[in-house]
Parts: structure tokens; sequence; C-alpha cells
């Protein structure tokens, strides 16, 4: 991708993160494509992040403990 299409399209995308999720510029250049994605809710295959209903549990109760 050049740098004529880059620019705009990531000064779209930083937008869309600050205003849709709150993010901060360096919250926005510190995320995967991946992790932006799926903040936004573009991801659709959640059986390949490994994440199921046990897991998430598991990770709720330590985050509770802190």
């Amino acid at each position: 991708m050049s740098e004529a299409r880059f620019v705009p399209a990531a000064l779209g995308l930083c937008t869309l993160a600050a205003q849709a999720l709150g993010w901060r510029p360096a919250e926005f250049w510190d995320a995967t494509p991946a992790e932006l994605a799926a903040a936004l809710g573009l991801t659709t295959n959640t059986a390949a992040s490994g994440l199921d209903r046990a897991l998430l549990e598991k990770l709720m109760e330590h985050d509770n403990e802190r």
C-alpha cells in the first residue's frame, strides 16, 4: 500500500476508533489490526479465537480476585 493510500486510511480508522471505542491515538497505534477488528465487532469467527465459555469464566474469576 502506498503512503498516499495508507495515511488517509489510517487516519480514518484512528478517527473511528476514537469515536466508537474512546481510544486515544496511542491505543490505536498499539493495537494490532486483529485487535481493532475485534473491538469494533468486525470478527465473526469466535471459534477460531480459542475462547470458550469455560475459559472466559476462568479469566473473569481471575480478574475478580484482584
